[in-house]
């Protein structure tokens, strides 16, 4: 295992960490998780030197927190980095900020959490939690000996995450990122700013939960088939992840022992600036298969945006993309749903034409907005 140092806090991380949200289940229902297998897994990874183990509140159905505690007993929780978030959905007031976080360590059996979030930040739940009194949470619980690094969990264009950035003396931040989305919400230029901040950044999704790996056109195994090197895209996926020496760590919602044997030996390798040239040709090959596969050409360049109705044009654009780039609708319906749960859905179109006329790339968005709807909304 390699490890690098987290900014600030000069502890040295492992550079997989595992996610715990996606546990085998015994069955199909997310809180029915194989808790001996889990366990099993969770201890493997730490015997082979992960280290930072990240849960969250709604993981599961609010049942990984407890799984977690359960799985670092025996010695396991002095061995690792725990991480989990502050729920900023269910925050309605400073009181609640405490409220939560002592509900998950007695949740993990722990004392403290190592590296706290504010999950899931958006530029309206940022707002939220600001006016609540965010920062004296913060205080009080790294005062109190309860939290010891804060960071956040970001969901939301640019110019939001260096707002969030700039506002107080963060450890870290979580960031979606890989080789699909070097330019979506944070982005390359998001990883950036916030190592030139001096944040340490953790990158969430480096394999799309999975897309990148699951049910992958012809033309793109025959891409991965063309190294000499045999292994599985998913080290792959990691590899170009880990090859940005502005990544602290990536985590990894590891689902089976195998996946979890794979990442280990991907991380063997994760060593910042190493794929050559033509490894990294062969992924952007890969890449502009993907590209070439979306529905819609949209660039996320926002110029549509805001629009008069409240829609979400390139969110919603992102998830129909999603649909038939990686042939998963029915994920992508879920996600869909998720995101954009708060409004904004394709569905609130009132077909003025106004995004039509600002679009650079002269897309027909009203058309595709009503696809968007049939895929994502019909039976709603």
């Amino acid at each position: 295992m390699l490890f690098r140092t987290m900014k600030r806090s000069e502890d040295k991380l492992s550079i997989l960490g595992f996610g715990c949200m996606r546990f085998p289940l015994l069955g199909n229902d997310p809180e029915n998780i194989d808790e001996a297998e889990a366990i099993r897994m969770i201890r493997y990874a730490i015997d082979n030197g992960v280290n930072y183990i990240d849960t969250a509140w709604p993981y599961h159905n609010e049942k990984s927190e407890p799984l977690v505690g359960r799985a670092l007993q025996d010695g396991y929780r002095e061995r690792i980095f725990l991480a989990t978030k502050l729920p900023t959905w269910m925050i309605r007031s400073r009181e609640d900020m405490d409220f939560y976080l002592n509900e998950q360590l007695k949740k993990i059996q722990t004392d403290h959490v190592d590296y706290y979030m504010i999950h899931g930040l958006t530029k309206d739940r940022w707002s939220r939690v600001l006016d609540l009194g965010v920062f004296d949470f913060i205080e009080k619980a790294k005062a109190d000996g309860r939290i010891r690094h804060i960071g956040f969990s970001f969901h939301d264009q640019l110019r939001v995450f260096k707002e969030i950035v700039d506002a107080y003396p963060w450890n870290f931040c979580q960031i979606q990122y890989n080789y699909m989305d070097e330019n979506y919400q944070a982005g390359t230029e998001g990883l950036k700013y916030a190592v030139s901040k001096d944040l340490g950044v953790i990158i969430m999704e480096p394999l799309r939960g999975g897309h990148l790996v699951r049910n992958q056109p012809e033309d793109v195994r025959k891409i991965w088939n063309e190294s000499n090197e045999k292994v599985s895209p998913a080290n792959w996926g990691l590899r170009w992840v880990w090859n940005h020496p502005e990544v602290t760590l990536l985590l990894s919602g590891m689902s089976t022992m195998e996946q979890v044997e794979d990442n280990i030996r991907a991380s063997e390798k994760g060593v910042a600036e190493s794929l050559t040239e033509k490894e990294m040709e062969m992924i952007s090959r890969v890449r502009d298969i993907y590209r070439d596969r979306m529905r819609v050409p949209c660039t996320n360049c926002r110029y549509c945006m805001p629009c008069p109705a409240g829609v979400n044009i390139p969110e919603c654009f992102n998830r129909l993309n999603m649909a038939y780039m990686f042939e998963d609708p029915e994920n992508a319906k879920n996600t869909y749903n998720i995101f954009l749960r708060a409004g904004g859905k394709a569905s609130a179109c009132i077909e003025c034409g106004q995004c039509e006329s600002l679009c650079p790339q002269h897309i027909s968005i009203r058309e595709h907005l009503k696809e968007t709807v049939t895929l994502f909304e019909s039976d709603e």
